[in-house]
């Protein structure tokens, strides 16, 4: 899959328009990398085409620990999102995540993300 792709498959989950699922997307991606280890950073970037890569890695930094609620207003606050777009844009990345990259980086990912992650991709929008 490659991030035009991605980012229409986002569009598409979470009702926006592609330059809204692709503004949404990187502001997920950064957002996910700060809860994240660096090399679980690394390990998922490298599943994922280019630009997308530059999101995570511009996320990095030391890992801090929020839940899906905190992410959301992230989210929302990078994006200009209302509460409802920025929920349904985040598991809209996340279930887009699952399908782009390998179940074994999916399941190291959500390890480290943790059971209320893993709730927000079981729970279609």
């Amino acid at each position: 899959m490659d991030d035009k792709e991605f980012f229409q498959a986002v569009a598409v989950r979470a009702g926006l328009s592609r330059q809204e699922a692709a503004d949404l997307t990187r502001a997920t991606l950064e957002t996910l990398a700060h809860r994240l280890s660096d090399g679980e950073a690394r390990d998922l970037s490298l599943e994922l085409p280019e630009p997308l890569r530059v999101s995570l890695q511009r996320g990095r930094g030391e890992m801090e620990i929020f839940g899906p609620a905190e992410s959301v207003r992230r989210v929302r606050r990078r994006t200009g999102l209302s509460g409802p777009e920025a929920d349904r844009g985040v598991r809209a990345v996340l279930g887009t995540l699952q399908e782009a990259i390998s179940r074994k980086e999916f399941e190291h990912a959500m390890s480290q993300l943790g059971k209320e992650y893993a709730q927000l991709v079981e729970s279609r929008p």
